[in-house]
């Protein structure tokens, strides 16, 4: 009888919870998370940026668009990287011409972190047709079933970093 639970518990590991999400739709949100990733790696490598440059790119932009100053140190809590690692990051990205440090003019000890046009128009063609194949894609839906879908994943997002914060 042990080895009957075994297996039970082994299988609702391996299957879910059996109260939980649909499989399917898991499987589909993590298929999506991993072909995104490869869009980023393609694309981006046909403009010889790692997807870490890309990522910091999203941060800067997210950070900013919220009025936020944007520091070495928010980029290297936002992407968890190591102090060396962001240095070199924050290099990369200006040797580039896709940053550029400024110094705060509130704190003239705090260097700011701001995207230049060249990131912007090269970021723009980076994901302009991923964003056409979405739109696309997303034309075929209702209002009412894209606000569904809205709201669905806003909450993935917000379990997700749930479970990052719990496993931190």
């Amino acid at each position: 009888m042990a080895g009957k639970a075994s297996a039970d518990s082994a299988r609702a590991h391996f299957d879910g919870p059996p109260d939980g999400p649909p499989q399917p739709l898991l499987r589909l949100l993590q298929e999506f998370t991993m072909e995104a990733n490869r869009y980023v790696d393609v694309a981006g490598g046909r403009k010889d940026m790692h997807r870490t440059d890309m990522n910091a790119l999203a941060a800067i932009m997210r950070h900013t668009s919220a009025g936020s100053v944007v520091t070495p140190g928010v980029l290297r809590k936002e992407l968890n990287l190591s102090s060396p690692a962001t240095t070199a990051l924050i290099d990369r990205l200006d040797k580039s011409g896709h940053i550029v440090r400024e110094r705060n003019s509130a704190d003239r000890r705090q260097v700011q972190l701001k995207m230049t046009p060249k990131a912007f128009q090269e970021g723009g063609a980076i994901f302009a047709p991923l964003a056409q194949h979405m739109g696309s894609a997303m034309a075929a839906f209702s209002e009412e079933e894209l606000e569904t879908v809205t709201r669905f994943m806003t909450a993935m997002v917000e379990a997700t970093v749930a479970a990052r914060t719990e496993s931190g």
